[in-house]
């Protein structure tokens, strides 16, 4: 290989090296300071839902992993594949959308438990000693039920790739989806007011560059680098459970389950959003499941006679 080969080889290589490191997570921002868990796209629009006329008080008991999946080997068969802690991030949801007054339920045991601690102290012997007043606990109207129930791994996989004269590069994609259900029951008749199952996918990519090639009758250049990104999937349970929220919310309303301050919220923006998405859902179902026509229903053939 002659000089000029040779240095547009190394210039290549370097500008490869030089790009994914540039994208690449430097080593000091790998031990930085924890930080608030970052907001998700649908995490604004629950903030800027219009406010409701009255806020209602929901409980929840728990929001589990329906999907009894486990992450594959050699990572761990016994780690589940999706986050335990979908309930939490119900309850920080409902509280965000300003729509809801969350109750404890969770862990209602630990409640209670504490509640006769602080009974116990109503009666001391010092008759000075101010006493705390505790008051009954608060009922809710509705309980929100749900959960994760459905995480589909490799739903879509792909990649292209190039190599010329020893130098090479590659992409690869993994799109999974994680699947969640939310539900409205009124507690007074048990009645499903509203239900809403919202889907998130979870894009993964992986970027190759490398170069294997003899730049001397001896001397043999190899070089790799590579990137690799990985959407959390708890970023993605989070969002697909702040969706559900939102869309439970617009229903509600559509259904007249619960009311605006001011009716000319109606016609927000974000509601009106999620009204069309609504409404394109059924436009795409429509499409799938075609109604039936009984005019095109083609006669059955008569068996012919022995």
């Amino acid at each position: 290989m002659n000089r000029f080969a040779l240095r547009a080889t190394l210039a290549l290589v370097s500008a490869a090296v030089l790009t994914l490191s540039g994208c690449a997570v430097s080593p000091q921002n790998v031990a930085g300071n924890a930080t608030l868990t970052p907001p998700t796209r649908v995490t604004r629009d629950l903030v800027h839902l219009p406010p409701p006329k009255g806020r209602v008080l929901a409980a929840v008991y728990g929001f589990r992993d329906l999907t009894g999946q486990y992450k594959p080997s050699p990572d761990s068969s016994f780690s589940s594949q999706v986050t335990q802690g979908g309930a939490s991030f119900l309850v920080a949801a409902m509280r965000d959308s300003g729509w809801f007054t969350p109750v404890e339920r969770e862990n209602l045991q630990d409640l209670l438990t504490e509640r006769k601690i602080m009974r116990a102290l109503e009666t001391p012997d010092d008759k000075n000693r101010v006493i705390p007043q505790i008051g009954a606990l608060a009922p809710a109207s509705i309980i929100l039920e749900g959960g994760i129930v459905a995480y589909d791994s490799n739903v879509k996989t792909g990649g292209a790739g190039v190599a010329y004269l020893g130098i090479s590069g590659s992409q690869q994609y993994r799109v999974d989806q994680v699947t969640v259900n939310l539900r409205t029951v009124d507690i007074r008749n048990g009645q499903i007011l509203n239900s809403v199952s919202t889907t998130k996918t979870i894009y993964s990519y992986q970027v190759d560059v490398g170069v294997y090639k003899f730049v001397g009758f001896k001397d043999l250049l190899q070089a790799e680098a590579g990137l690799t990104r990985n959407e959390p999937a708890q970023l993605c349970v989070k969002e697909a459970i702040e969706s559900a929220v939102v869309h439970l919310i617009v229903q509600g309303l559509k259904n007249q389950t619960w009311a605006l301050t001011d009716d000319k919220d109606w016609y927000d923006q974000t509601v009106q959003r999620y009204l069309q998405e609504n409404q394109n859902y059924v436009a795409d179902m429509d499409k799938v499941n075609t109604s039936y026509d009984p005019t095109k229903v083609e006669p059955e053939k008569a068996s012919s006679g022995g």
